[in-house]
């Protein structure tokens, strides 16, 4: 059956071998429709991002790149700026039909930390072939701050895919009169599901955060513990605009609250480069449940990693800025996102990463 492959089946490919891993894998690892990434144990500083190429090893590229290297056993900080490539305790033996996509978990995405797996012989950042059997990197880039990362965390995920389940806009359209994927604004649906952003002011006008430039060090095992108020600007507005500094990192959210049921799942994809000279969300993947009643929600909002590029951008309420793209689950999962599973966004609004303590000003 083509689709997106649920935890059961995840679980199938560890114990048939197309999946292994150099240490056990961990409760909580196989997510609803993913599976969960870990860092090995070192770093290593490169001059440059790169792919390995055709006919070509990562590690070989690593030994053309390579500027030191960091021993992650006893925690070490990736300092902002700088590209780091770290071996990951996965593996894969990728049957035939059974492709790969990652992408980086939304606490990795909600503190602009770029976050991309790489393959020998890749042409293409998260993007491994039907048959790919080697090792898995992940390619590190903090952007906003730095962080302090130990082996064994979790920044990036891996989905499974046989053939493509794509939704049409007709399939989505009735998907939609069904099970309502959207409120809180019409169904824009043009190759997926169109979602805009959200700049009405919330609580002491509010409109989203903007990282500051000069912060101190995140370590990335800390949950709740740090205060904004160190790391970000909070953004007020009664414009119902917000002009983008290029350069800068801002969470914003959408104005729609989205819901993906149980038998889908959904990425986040550009709307267009013609809308505006900015990116939005690193984190693209969304779980079976994200937003369904019966897992503990009624539709969430999706949270917006937004970095502007070369001119400032004025940013208006209700612009649309990306769309989800559904995808059928080859299976049901077992769970469902915010189902007795640590689910930290599930009926989110705006929302820093879990590492920041509620904002309370």
């Amino acid at each position: 059956m083509t689709g997106v492959l649920a935890s059961q089946q995840i679980e199938t490919l560890i114990e048939t071998g197309a999946l292994s891993a150099a240490t056990d894998f961990v409760e909580g690892q196989v997510q609803p429709a993913s599976l969960d990434l870990r860092l090995g144990t070192v770093a290593y500083r490169v001059r440059a991002s790169f792919l390995a190429g055709h006919g070509r090893s990562v590690a070989q590229r690593i030994d053309e790149f390579e500027m030191h290297r960091i021993d992650l056993t006893d925690g070490a900080v990736l300092e902002k700026g700088c590209v780091y490539v770290v071996p990951l305790m996965e593996r894969l033996a990728l049957p035939d039909g059974v492709q790969a996509i990652a992408n980086a978990k939304s606490s990795t995405g909600r503190l602009d930390l770029l976050t991309r797996v790489i393959t020998d012989g890749g042409t293409e950042f998260d993007r491994i072939a039907q048959g790919y059997a080697g090792p898995l990197y992940a390619e590190i880039c903090p952007r906003s701050f730095s962080v302090l990362v130990r082996p064994g965390m979790r920044l990036n995920q891996i989905r499974f895919r046989q053939g493509r389940a794509v939704l049409t806009d007709t399939e989505l359209s009735q998907l939609h009169a069904e099970q309502g994927l959207v409120s809180g604004g019409a169904a824009v649906i043009s190759e997926g599901l169109g979602f805009s952003v959200d700049l009405q002011p919330g609580p002491g006008g509010l409109v989203g955060y903007r990282a500051k430039p000069h912060t101190g060090v995140i370590d990335l095992d800390r949950i709740g513990q740090y205060d904004p108020a160190e790391f970000w600007d909070r953004l007020t507005s009664d414009q119902e605009q917000l002009v983008l500094d290029p350069g800068a990192f801002y969470i914003l959210v959408s104005r729609e609250a989205v819901h993906i049921p149980p038998g889908y799942a959904a990425e986040m994809a550009p709307y267009l480069a013609m809308v505006g000279e900015f990116r939005v969300h690193y984190a693209g993947f969304f779980d079976p449940g994200f937003g369904h009643a019966a897992a503990g929600g009624a539709g969430a909002r999706g949270v917006l990693e937004v970095r502007c590029h070369e001119a400032p951008f004025v940013l208006e309420h209700g612009q649309t800025v990306g769309r989800l793209v559904y995808e059928r689950m080859s299976q049901a999962p077992r769970q469902l996102y915010g189902q007795g599973i640590a689910s930290n966004y599930q009926g989110q609004g705006l929302k820093l990463s879990k590492h920041f303590a509620a904002d309370l000003r």
